[in-house]
């Protein structure tokens, strides 16, 4: 079992309230400031996670384990990122699970990479391609903080040209263009497999569902996923003003097998 005190360089979610959270690096010698107080970090080492203190001004904090989601919401960013309620849904269209082999594209911040990452360990591989090296170096520092880059395969490349990767569980997209990859995929995807597209617009939808039903691929569907969250006290519950609504949809699809089609006899 992993141990569940804190150590030097671990990382902790310094939580004020649900608005105020802080990640951050246990390293000796390390002061954290803000204007509720400074926290002395080291004093942090040998303690449990959970654990309440207080700041220098007596305001109380507590030192959280950090979780997937917080990994990927304080991830460092050169883009969008995709936000964990798509994650969840991509990553349960996939199917995928320990042991799988994941192609991916784009990696952008690693958002989304650092959550396939996660399920397919100990055994199974990401495979993500990305144009911009500086959009690459950074996703590489995000997983190396969350100790997933052993099983990631950062990869320069455009999969509208083509995957390299063969018999692989799950493709899942995140470009601008994703209806150009869908045949490179269904050769990349084992037999039943499953492609996962996340596009901002309807236009891409389209244009990627038609790719779909062109390229022998089944059980074609998008949904669009929204978030509301509630404001919760005794006699006054209700949604809170804002929420997190269109992000993107999801089209998910399944590999089908080509039948292959005998050329009929010419007569004699």
């Amino acid at each position: 079992m992993a141990s569940q005190k804190i150590g030097e360089c671990d990382y902790v979610l310094l939580c004020l309230d649900t608005r105020r959270t802080y990640m951050l690096k246990v390293e000796t010698g390390k002061t954290f400031h803000t204007h509720k107080g400074y926290v002395k970090l080291d004093e942090l080492i040998g303690k449990e996670f959970g654990v309440a203190f207080q700041s220098s001004l007596g305001i109380v904090f507590t030192a959280l384990k950090p979780t997937l989601e917080d990994y990927i919401m304080k991830s460092s960013r050169k883009t969008q990122i995709t936000y964990p309620k798509d994650i969840a849904l991509i990553v349960m269209f996939s199917g995928i699970g320990s042991g799988s082999r994941v192609v991916e594209s784009g990696t952008g911040t690693g958002a989304l990479t650092t959550a396939l990452a996660h399920y397919v360990k100990p055994e199974g591989r990401v495979y993500t391609y990305e144009l911009r090296e500086e959009f690459q170096k950074n996703a590489e520092k995000n997983l190396k903080r969350t100790n997933l880059l052993d099983y990631v395969e950062l990869k320069s490349g455009d999969v509208t040209a083509g995957i390299e990767e063969r018999e692989v569980d799950a493709v899942v997209l995140d470009l601008a263009v994703p209806w150009l990859v869908v045949p490179h995929a269904y050769e990349a995807l084992k037999p039943s497999g499953t492609i996962v597209s996340f596009s901002p617009t309807i236009d891409q939808v389209v244009k990627t569902v038609e790719a779909l039903q062109e390229n022998n691929f089944v059980f074609i569907e998008t949904i669009e996923c929204m978030m509301r969250a509630m404001q919760v006290a005794r006699g006054k519950t209700r949604p809170h003003t804002m929420m997190t609504g269109h992000t993107g949809y999801i089209t998910h699809a399944r590999k089908a097998v080509k039948t292959r089609q005998e050329t009929p006899e010419k007569p004699a």
